[in-house]
């Protein structure tokens, strides 16, 4: 059928007439919406025929077809025809008229341009849900009608306001669901990160775009006492408020295993184990770091997780790539624990793989990259944490979960070094070394400038946390005295790695007062397990305000 030729054959009235009639038509008034008589006069008794496609009553059927059909043609797009679902939807037309006065509907929804490209190419082309000024949505399909040096353009609309609404009800029901997918991400993420006394720290999550769940990763700073920090990075395979829930369970556990103060690998030894439990069908990757001030090093183990970077004060990047396990949930494996050097002046970058991981590239080159704008990074945590990001090429349509965090360990000079200072003695034990303890511990404190009642406490606690260690721990001992601009912090460390613990002493008891004493008079205590089978006892007192 050449709806061009037929159309071009017959005035509107006369086509709509032949294609109606009840009469056979004899050859002279045959056209393609018609019957030939012959055929017509067949016996009653037999089947009738099919008709041809080309013998079908065209303008009938486009006249009572639902859908909305338009005949333009020339390249003024001049309007030849429009069926009657046509002006139902949008009232009468004025044939003859260019399409941008005759059908000013697709003008509105920017159709017009469409109709050229059709035209000039003639190949058709489909408009998946347009929203038409009759407030109902319509998928337009533009196909090309030749014929020799006559053009036109032939637009089929067919209405899907059904789907559309269901589509977007199904969309404000995904969105309400990442919503709360990212409230639930968010909430459980740290809402004010804790600001150690010798680091400074930033953190950055992004969720992926509209068109991406969000994901499962979180990090975390957890404070340990006796000026040691706990950083914290992880992200749990999936998408979701599941994922997001693994998240809040696995973040809550690592908090309360850090209470405990173990080595990095027998945190992650802990946390594999509830992993499985909380879902066995997902994995989560995780670093955890251990910052101790007095070492100078980053202390952590991996559970299948990418590697940390630091930027030395010269502007150097380390990568630690080792040792690295399997994911967390996975079981079996015993972790182990490995150290980065974190001096003064260093910068440390933890992150998930969304700022690193792209498909059209190796995961090494993203780390690479990485490394490159690391090494060029310098200003605040924050300031760091933004330039990696921006430098990563993150947006707000990025197709995963993005979390960073950074850390720096400033390098102090002038009068703010005055504020952190240091002072160790050795101690081999004997009667002697009580006495040697606090005349050292009183030395330090005078010499730092404390006030007398601050003083006469952390003489108290270093005997006391020093007489400790004779009784219950064997050499070799050790008393170290750390000033911070916020705190006073006394250790003692020995060679055994039985833990005190505070009790009840009885009136009658000649020992086990010492760790309640201090345990009364110092703002924090605890004590921890150290490499080499001793251990390390140790309090706080919080510097009182200028």
């Amino acid at each position: 059928m050449n709806f061009t030729r037929w159309s071009a054959r017959l005035p509107g009235t006369q086509r709509r007439a032949a294609a109606r009639t009840d009469h056979p038509v004899t050859p002279d008034r045959l056209g393609e919406g018609a019957v030939p008589a012959a055929r017509a006069e067949r016996p009653t008794d037999e089947a009738p025929p099919v008709p041809a496609v080309d013998e079908l009553p065209v303008r009938e059927v486009l006249d009572r077809v639902p859908a909305l059909v338009a005949l333009v043609h020339g390249t003024d797009h001049r309007l030849a025809y429009v069926n009657d679902a046509y002006m139902t939807a949008f009232g009468p037309r004025d044939p003859g008229a260019p399409a941008r006065e005759a059908l000013p509907e697709l003008d509105e929804i920017g159709l017009l341009p469409l109709l050229d490209q059709v035209l000039r190419s003639g190949k058709p082309r489909t408009v998946k849900s347009r929203k038409a000024p009759d407030g109902r949505s319509y998928t337009f399909t533009c196909t090309p009608v030749t014929e020799g040096d006559t053009g036109g353009v032939l637009v089929f609309a067919t209405d899907v306001t059904d789907h559309a609404e269901a589509a977007e009800r199904l969309r404000a029901s995904e969105r309400r669901q990442r919503e709360t997918a990212v409230t639930l991400q968010r909430s459980l993420l740290p809402q004010v990160l804790e600001e150690p006394d010798d680091l400074r720290i930033a953190a950055t999550y992004l969720p992926g775009g509209t068109e991406a769940a969000v994901g499962g990763d979180w990090y975390d700073v957890i404070t340990l006492g006796g000026g040691r920090t706990a950083l914290v990075i992880g992200d749990v395979m999936g998408r979701g408020v599941r994922a997001a829930a693994v998240m809040g369970q696995l973040r809550t556990a690592v908090r309360a295993y850090a209470r405990l103060d173990l080595p990095p690998h027998e945190i992650l030894q802990l946390l594999d184990g509830l992993a499985a439990e909380i879902d066995a069908n997902q994995i989560a990757t995780c670093v955890y770091a251990i910052h101790d001030p007095n070492e100078g090093r980053l202390v952590y183990a991996s559970a299948g997780h990418l590697p940390i970077l630091v930027r030395d004060e010269s502007g150097a990047v380390l990568r630690a790539d080792e040792p690295t396990g399997p994911p967390l949930g996975t079981g079996g494996w015993m972790h182990a624990s490995g150290s980065i050097p974190l001096g003064p002046g260093s910068t440390a970058v933890l992150y998930t793989d969304g700022l690193v991981e792209r498909r059209d590239e190796d995961l090494d080159e993203g780390i690479a990259s990485l490394e490159r704008a690391l090494s060029g990074a310098t200003g605040t945590p924050q300031v760091v944490c933004d330039r990696l990001v921006r430098s990563a090429g993150v947006t707000a349509d990025h197709d995963d979960d993005v979390a960073v965090l950074v850390l720096q360990h400033p390098a102090r000079t002038g009068p703010d070094s005055d504020l952190f200072r240091n002072a160790a003695l050795e101690l081999l034990g004997g009667i002697e070394a009580a006495p040697r303890a606090r005349a050292f511990a009183s030395g330090v404190l005078t010499s730092w400038r404390f006030p007398a009642e601050l003083h006469d406490l952390g003489v108290l606690a270093a005997s006391e946390l020093v007489a400790n260690s004779l009784q219950h721990g064997t050499p070799p001992m050790r008393l170290r005295l750390r000033r911070t601009d916020r705190r006073l912090i006394i250790e003692v460390t020995d060679g055994d790695d039985h833990l005190p613990r505070r009790r009840r002493a009885e009136p009658g008891d000649e020992s086990g007062r010492g760790i309640a004493i201090v345990a009364t008079i110092a703002s924090n205590w605890g004590s921890r397990r150290t490499p080499g089978g001793g251990k390390a006892v140790w309090c706080e007192f919080v510097l009182p305000k200028e």
